[in-house]
């Protein structure tokens, strides 16, 4: 029997239907083995020795897999075609290794791409050994993450500037920081435009720009005001005005299909069409990877397979006709510096036979996929372009119009990247003009513009940024979203824009001036640039280690001996603008001065003469400042109104709560003084959520449904056939399957009669 390890029980149970007789597939579930959760697990004075361990809930799985080697002829280990999978397969081999079931067993290592039955029989013919650059790769991110995060987490608790630090998250918190300062300090700057409305000799009208006036071009912002535009409006006279066509520049222009999907793009398009965040985009990818419908989806190469562009072109020649096939297959580059070449685009694995039985975000995910690879070998879209000067007669002025007309859809048949498929082009139609024609200016149309600040980073807009810098990988763009909103770094408005909260600002005013590096976009794409040599095997993982560790390290020492009172001192210089824009920081209450202050249930502003003066203010949604004074006058066991029908109860039965008068929350830790809105939602929500289980499927071995609740008297849990076992977070079906058997239903107490 030959054994196939993979790292899902779905992909396992596609992968067995393809082998069939003398196979047997089992899932790993994931990583088997992580670092000890604890300090020293990474050992910086002998070469970075690590101390690993098999991750609590997966004993039972590698007992399982113990088993099945020792019965085995030969193991083939065929987790994911990535530096992660990679790891998987080395730690498994290693576990089997110190288990000693191996006993001279051939063991290969398999990888594929895309989980059809050609492609896996290809893999099995052709096993290879274990790539341990790439191992090393992620020997060293993983090292890094915990130096990191052993090492400056500390130093954020015990000043409570927050919950932790990280190597590329931190990044991407202060991206959204710095967009914040920049909108912030954004002056809006008044401008003018004059269009006019104009028709030809038959009476068809159409708008036309000035462009030029008194020998000057007309820029964006060169009519500041509406004295400006008057002037130029009383120069040129009332309308009906003659003028005639001096120029006219006719031209065709194409535009070529977007490129398949990569990790990143995916990610893009998925939140623009489907308004699906990054990582329920790469949820549903996975799943249509397992089912085989999709190729491996975190990638950054834009290629694809000879065998695939022939069966696109093949669709498309029988679908559309060969009219929208071009010559020869369309060529795309990789952008994506280091991108691995010899990985695929996110494509569909067959394209005659669209999928079937599929559903919701599958559907739709599958959809978007479908049409963009289609797309993408199919011919350009071409467009007829017309632009025409108009003058008017005795005035040194030039009006502009633009007539833009498709004249073949090309790709365009079935995909456009625009937001709702809309076109993009801010053109007008034009009627047929010739040089010389006569034409009537009928109406002038001023209009009032201010300038814009940078728009506000979406999931979508910061994946792009991260990937334009350099900083993380398509693995980990998922994470990266989901984290800083997790630990409230940040949080997103109804139009799913990214505002910095308190936190956010605090742990990026205090990395900015006492971990440079860590927050440098620079330094973080250096350090994404060695990872990806110690992957290629041009640069080893000590040297990567040490070259990252010995300076960080160094820094780590010196924050230790900063003062609080100065790391405030920062933190408010580093907000001023943010918190007191009218510079009114002066206490109303003592007069004061008013600064941040730190808790340890988050940053408030208070006065400087406390404890003499207790004024406060509380620090409200997206970074705002609440000025509503807090009342010290009320008794410490008064109820207070926190707005919202929400109410906070200093003393209950229980401790201190928050009601909405339909349901109650404990809030353990809180004071009139710390509590706020926000957290008496969050609590409510969480109390809520925690209330209704959610069903996650059957167990097999009982035929019960288990089922998961966000919270318990000691945190999340799962639930089946009386059973119940704690989890951080909600798992899969498998790990909840593998916990809930893992642990035996306590035995019932006897209460029968006793003798009389």
């Amino acid at each position: 029997m030959n054994l196939l390890i993979v790292e899902s029980p779905s992909k396992a149970k596609t992968i067995e239907k393809y082998l069939g007789a003398g196979w047997k597939v089992i899932a790993s579930v994931g990583h088997v083995r992580d670092l000890v959760p604890e300090n020293g697990s990474v050992d910086t004075q002998h070469d970075f020795k690590m101390r690993w361990q098999i991750m609590p809930g997966k004993e039972k799985q590698i007992k399982l897999i113990v088993d099945l080697v020792k019965n085995a002829d030969a193991v083939y280990l065929a987790s994911d075609p990535d530096r992660e999978g990679e790891a998987i397969a080395w730690h498994i081999l290693d576990i089997l290794k110190s288990k000693k079931v191996l006993s001279g067993k051939p063991v290969y290592r398999v990888a594929f791409h895309e989980i059809t039955k050609n492609a896996v029989m290809a893999a099995i013919k052709e096993p290879r050994e274990i790539d341990l650059n790439l191992v090393d790769a992620y020997i060293v991110r993983r090292a890094l993450d915990y130096l990191i995060g052993f090492s400056i987490s500390p130093l954020l608790w015990r000043r409570n500037l927050g919950k932790s630090a990280g190597r590329v998250q931190s990044v991407a918190v202060k991206l959204v920081v710095d967009r914040e300062r920049e909108i912030e300090a954004f002056r809006p700057q008044e401008y003018w435009s004059l269009d006019a409305e104009v028709s030809d000799k038959s009476g068809f009208s159409f708008k036309s720009g000035l462009t030029k006036f008194d020998g000057k071009k007309i820029e964006k912002t060169t009519i500041a005001d509406k004295d400006a535009v008057d002037s130029i409006l009383q120069k040129l006279g009332e309308p009906v005005i003659n003028a005639s066509v001096v120029n006219i520049e006719k031209k065709k222009t194409s535009r070529k299909a977007f490129a398949p999907f990569t990790t990143s793009t995916l990610q893009q398009e998925a939140a623009r069409k489907l308004y699906f965040s990054s990582k329920r985009t790469m949820a549903t990818a996975q799943k249509l990877y397992e089912q085989g419908f999709i190729t491996y989806m975190r990638t950054d190469a834009t290629n694809l397979s000879n065998d695939a562009v022939a069966e696109i072109r093949e669709y498309i020649s029988k679908t559309y006709g060969d009219k929208f096939l071009p010559k020869s297959p369309n060529i795309y580059v990789t952008k994506s510096k280091n991108a691995q070449e010899a990985h695929e685009a996110i494509r569909p694995t067959h394209f005659l036979d669209a999928a079937k039985n599929l559903s919701g975000d599958e559907e739709k995910l599958y959809n978007l996929i479908w049409k963009r690879t289609i797309a993408c070998q199919m011919c350009n879209a071409e467009f007829d372009s017309v632009a025409v000067d108009i003058k008017p007669e005795n005035t040194d002025a030039l009006f502009h119009s633009v007539g833009t007309t498709c004249t073949f859809d090309g790709f365009m048949k079935i995909y456009n990247e625009t937001k709702d498929d809309e076109s993009d082009d801010e053109s007008v139609k034009l009627p047929q003009l010739e040089i010389g024609d006569k034409i009537n200016i009928n109406k002038f149309l001023p209009e009032q513009h201010f300038t814009q600040p940078p728009a506000r980073f979406t999931e979508a807009s910061l994946v792009k940024k991260l990937e334009e810098l350099g900083i993380g990988r398509p693995s980990t763009y998922a994470t990266i979203m989901s984290t800083i909103v997790d630990r409230k770094y940040v949080e997103q408005d109804k139009q799913h824009r990214f505002h910095p909260t308190s936190a956010g600002w605090i742990i990026t005013a205090y990395l900015s001036k006492y971990f440079t590096d860590l927050v440098d976009v620079n330094f973080t794409a250096k350090t994404e640039d060695t990872l990806d040599d110690v992957s290629n095997g041009k640069n080893d993982k000590l040297t990567a280690l040490n070259e990252f560790w010995t300076p960080t390290e160094n820094t780590i020492e010196a924050a230790r001996g900063i003062k609080t009172s100065e790391i405030i001192d920062v933190i408010n210089e580093f907000m001023k603008q943010h918190l007191f824009p009218d510079d009114k920081i002066t206490c109303p209450k003592c007069g004061g001065v008013l600064g941040i202050k730190l808790s340890k249930f988050g940053a408030f502003i208070g006065c400087n003469n406390y404890p003499d003066c207790d004024y406060t203010l509380r620090i409200g949604g997206e970074g705002e400042v609440d000025i509503k004074q807090q009342d010290t006058e009320k008794q410490p066991n008064t109820p207070i109104d926190l707005d919202e029908g929400i109410t906070f109860y200093p003393s209950g039965k229980f401790g201190p709560y928050v009601s909405n008068g339909k349901q109650n929350a404990a809030a353990r830790g809180y004071t009139a003084d710390t509590i706020t809105l926000e957290i008496a939602k969050d609590l409510l929500d969480k109390k809520t959520a925690g209330a209704v289980a959610e069903e996650l499927g059957e167990n097999p071995t009982t035929k019960q449904k288990i089922l998961f609740y966000a919270t318990g008297r000691y945190g999340p849990y799962i639930s089946s056939n009386k059973v119940n076992v704690s989890v951080k977070e909600k798992p899969d079906l498998a790990t909840a399957i593998e916990l809930i058997n893992s642990k035996k239903s306590a035995p019932k107490k006897s209460f029968g009669k006793g003798k009389k």
